[in-house]
């Protein structure tokens, strides 16, 4: 269950393509690409993603290896960019397979709003002139709560 960190760019469809070569017995296959995105009235010019490796690499192996086991996947990757990115380009990718398309989606689904709320990454974003780092939404720690265990 590989974690990749990479400031190069990657090919969504290439990566998927090689996650499916090897979906031997899964019925389900989930994929989700996240991009730079740059709004009307609050256009990016950039974005810098910073991180420490060992601590980013250890902790999102945490997750995913947690993933794997609650929603019974039986793959799944994580590929995360860090470094300066533009608008529309991929800034991370998740895959997951399963039996079935529920745990697949779940899977899926739990991984990217842990990677949203507390991966350790840091954003700065590079307006007309400005920098200003990306604080916490309530609405991504609200997303997360669901996966709470009782």
């Amino acid at each position: 269950m590989p974690v990749r960190l990479q400031s190069a760019p990657f090919d969504p469809g290439a990566e998927f393509n090689c996650f499916l070569a090897q979906a031997k017995g899964a019925g389900a296959a989930v994929t989700f690409t996240g991009l730079v995105r740059s709004l009307a009235g609050s256009e990016i010019e950039s974005m810098t993603l910073e991180h420490y490796p060992e601590l980013a690499e250890r902790q999102i192996g945490q997750i995913l290896d947690e993933a794997t086991t609650r929603f019974a996947l039986l793959d799944a990757v994580v590929i995360h960019r860090f470094g300066e990115l533009f608008p529309d380009e991929p800034i991370m990718q998740v895959m997951t397979l399963a039996l079935h398309r529920r745990e697949a989606f779940d899977g899926a689904e739990f991984l990217m709003d842990y990677l949203k709320t507390d991966a350790p990454f840091w954003k700065l974003e590079k307006t007309a002139g400005e920098s200003s780092w990306v604080a916490a939404k309530e609405s991504d720690d609200q997303a997360k709560r669901r996966w709470k265990l009782d």
